[in-house]
């Protein structure tokens, strides 16, 4: 994670990279440059991102020759989307890209270009780690990690998370009080008279809303 203190939101724009067949990547570029396109490759796909997408990069993990940007296409995409980068593989110029003030999640580092890969899908499904992402998907990063929330689940997220917030608050503001064993207050409540304190909090935070 590239800027910690820095919350990563936006559109996933998916960015899938295999290692280089030579039959295949060569059918590929053919294609492409019937169809005007000229060669297959990291800027292909950047030069296509717009305002508020998140290039989410199937590297499948390389490091060396895994590089899909260094500090002067970072810089581009920074100012392009105003958002960020997830690249299952590697950057370059960190220091220069940290100065950006770009939230980034990349798996290393490596002076090296990028090489032996072929570019063989842009908003497609990819896989980031465990996860498989969508195209459109809603990226959200922060310190614990990210996460690929499917569009239609966003507001049911979004409620979720904010009686997780209220709850935790309450557990918090008992734990201040000192009355109590935290067995008493995490978890569920055992007392249904604090069970119901809780469960009044969350509601009343919420209206406030």
């Amino acid at each position: 994670m590239l800027q910690p203190d820095k919350k990563l939101v936006g559109r996933a724009f998916t960015v899938q990279f295999m290692p280089v067949r030579a039959d295949v990547s060569e059918a590929m570029e053919a294609e492409a440059t019937a169809k005007g396109l000229g060669r297959l490759r990291n800027q292909t796909a950047i030069d296509m991102l717009q305002p508020g997408d998140v290039a989410v990069v199937d590297l499948f993990g390389k490091i060396e020759g895994g590089t899909f940007v260094g500090d002067k296409l970072a810089y581009y995409i920074w100012k392009t989307t105003g958002a960020g980068l997830v690249i299952d593989g590697a950057m370059f110029y960190l220091g220069s890209i940290l100065q950006t003030g770009m939230p980034s999640y990349y798996r290393g580092v490596h002076p090296t270009s990028l090489g032996n890969v072929m570019l063989t899908g842009i908003n497609v499904p990819v896989r980031v780690g465990s996860a498989t992402v969508m195209p459109g998907d809603v990226v959200l990063g922060d310190r614990d990690g990210l996460f690929f929330i499917p569009p239609q689940l966003v507001q049911d997220v979004v409620n979720a998370s904010e009686s997780q917030r209220l709850r935790d608050e309450w557990i918090k503001k008992k734990f201040d009080e000192k009355k109590y064993k935290s067995g008493e207050i995490y978890g569920r409540p055992r007392d249904p008279a604090l069970l119901k304190e809780m469960e009044e909090y969350i509601k009343k935070g919420k209206e406030k809303k």
